[in-house]
Formats: structure tokens, C-alpha cells, sequence
């Protein structure tokens, strides 16, 4: 298997101190260390001066997520999906179907769920988490209106490449959702609303592998994104980013622009960790007393789909 797809090796995460990387699980709100395929990989992509160099083609041309979009799916790939189950321990129970149905290891990998496996909170006041994934939130983005990423800030203009629209989001408050691989990889509506086209903006291939945002936090305002702006029942006009990484073949939309409803389907990321970015107006959302702890201190909550995130100002 080509070297940027090894799903095989395993390892925890470590800061640029040699201190293990921690998650928070919220059900048990145990500290766990974060684990990921290939992370020797990314350190030597990200921590070497060689790594680097290969880092500048990998991240600039598509042909390597492109090739590992090609590999998971081609039908020997199915022969890691029972070893990735094991090793990451995906709850099969939840599953729609058994493992032995996918064709292939991006099938698998885009996975639907069974009807009830993520329900979303119908309470119109409550802001429903889009996606399964390790969560950072932030009340308020300031008069710059940037995110405030390891310890350095990324511009919200920079990351949507429109001034007009970024002005919109001025103190106002972001939630970040961070996908690794072995998390259920469709995202949702996180209320319902109106949802426009959703704009790609074309851009580079990097990890968003922890290792790799402590090395350049602006990862999420270089890599492939596609953005839409979802007028909301209850939040007003919000912007929501799905932003690609190294190994995504692709972001697919599987939405109809128009009305939408709280839960349903927005689209889904092929192969790969990938990140998404909710942008709120000032004044229409304050998030849950733990995830903003958790966030102040740099900690990522681990968070599931439809679960309350936040409540309407």
C-alpha cells in the first residue's frame, strides 16, 4: 500500500514537545490520547527538512490525494476494512450495513449510519452539531473576526476569500469540527433553513492532522474547501466550510440547494481526515460551558452528530 494510505500503523499524536496529544470524550468525559493512521508519516512530512520538501509537491498538486482516492477504491482495498474496524474500534452496531457488503475501503469509508443512530435535538433554541468529530468552539471572533488556531489567528476572510461576506461574521462565534478517519465521515444540517450552492474554492493538501496544524495553523485557509451560506431558522445567515486535507479525493454535496431540514444530509468527504468550519453572526449563539473550558485550554471534545452544542442567544 502506497505510503500517504498506510491505514496499518498506528500511533499517538505528540505536540512539538514530545508530549501526547489529548482529546475529551464527552459521554465520559475521560482524556484520551489521540490516535491516528500514518502518523509517522505526517511527522516526517511536517517535522523533517526532507519531509518538507516532498510536503511542497504533496500539498500543491492533487495527484496524491487523487491516487488515494483511486487505491480505496479499488476492490482489494476491502481486505483493511475488518483490521480498521478492529483497530479503532467502529461500533459495527450502528452500522447500516455489515462489512462484508463494501466493495470497497472508501465505500466502507463513506459509510451511511442506520436511521437512528444520530438523532438531532428538535429544539428550536439548540445549535445540533453537523458532524462526528473532535470539536473547538469560540464565542467570540473579535473585530478581525479570526480564529484563533494554536495560538495564532487565521483570518475568516482569508479562509471564505470574500472581505463582504467575512465583514458579516464580526464578533461573532465559530465552531470547529475535526474529522479523523475512523469517524463517521457524512456531515448534516445543523438546523433548518435555506442552503445556497455551495462555492469550492480550490486550494492545497495538507494534513489537518493535529501535528501538522501546530506546524502551520493557516492550513485551513490554504486547503480545498467548499462553502455554503445556510439562512437559518433559528441563527441567522451561517457559513458553513467543508475543507479537505491530504488523501481527500473529494468534498461530494449530496444536498439540493433550497429548503432544508434540521439532520438531513449536507454531503459526505471520500477518504481522508477533513475539517469543517461553522461561521455564526454576533449575537445568535453561546456554546456549552464544557466545550468552551475545554477549547480555552486547547483541548478538542470528541462530539457526535446531532448532539446540543450551543443554545440561541
Amino acid at each position: 500500500m502506497p505510503i500517504l494510505m498506510d491505514l496499518e500503523s498506528e500511533a499517538s499524536i505528540t505536540d512539538s514537545t514530545g508530549k501526547t496529544v489529548h482529546y475529551r470524550d464527552r459521554q465520559s468525559r475521560h482524556l484520551v490520547a489521540e490516535q491516528a493512521p500514518g502518523v509517522g508519516v505526517v511527522r516526517w512530512l511536517y517535522g523533517t527538512a526532507i519531509g518538507r520538501q516532498c510536503l511542497r509537491t504533496l500539498a500543491h498538486y492533487p495527484f496524491a490525494s487523487n491516487l488515494c482516492g483511486w487505491w480505496q477504491k479499488r476492490s482489494f482495498s476491502r481486505r483493511d476494512i475488518r483490521a480498521f474496524i478492529q483497530q479503532y474500534g467502529v461500533d459495527m452496531s450502528e452500522v447500516e450495513h455489515p462489512a462484508d457488503s463494501y466493495g470497497n475501503f472508501n465505500a466502507f469509508f463513506t459509510r451511511t449510519l442506520k436511521k437512528d443512530a444520530r438523532p438531532f435535538n428538535t429544539e428550536p433554541e439548540v445549535l445540533c452539531c453537523p458532524a462526528d468529530g473532535k470539536v473547538l468552539v469560540y464565542n467570540h471572533l473579535g473585530d478581525d473576526a479570526a480564529l484563533p488556531i494554536k495560538g495564532q489567528h487565521v483570518r475568516v476572510d482569508t479562509l471564505i476569500a470574500c472581505s463582504e461576506t467575512a465583514a458579516r461574521y464580526t464578533q461573532g462565534s465559530a465552531l470547529i469540527v475535526r474529522l479523523a478517519p475512523y469517524d463517521y465521515h457524512r456531515y448534516h444540517f445543523f438546523d433548518t433553513g435555506h442552503a445556497g450552492l455551495a462555492n469550492t474554492i480550490n486550494g492545497q493538501y495538507h494534513s489537518v492532522n493535529p501535528i501538522a496544524l501546530a506546524q502551520n495553523p493557516t492550513i485551513f485557509a490554504l486547503n480545498k474547501r467548499a462553502i455554503t451560506t445556510v439562512d437559518s431558522a433559528t441563527f441567522g445567515a451561517v457559513c458553513c466550510i467543508e475543507i479537505g486535507a491530504l488523501n481527500v479525493s473529494s468534498i461530494v454535496q449530496t444536498y439540493a440547494p433550497g429548503p432544508v431540514q434540521r439532520g438531513q444530509e449536507k454531503g459526505f468527504f471520500q477518504f481522508g481526515g477533513s475539517t469543517l468550519v461553522l461561521l455564526f453572526p454576533a449575537n445568535t449563539v453561546t456554546f456549552d460551558e464544557d466545550l468552551l473550558a475545554d477549547s480555552d485550554t486547547g483541548i478538542e471534545v470528541h462530539v457526535r452528530a446531532g448532539e446540543r452544542v450551543g443554545l440561541r442567544d
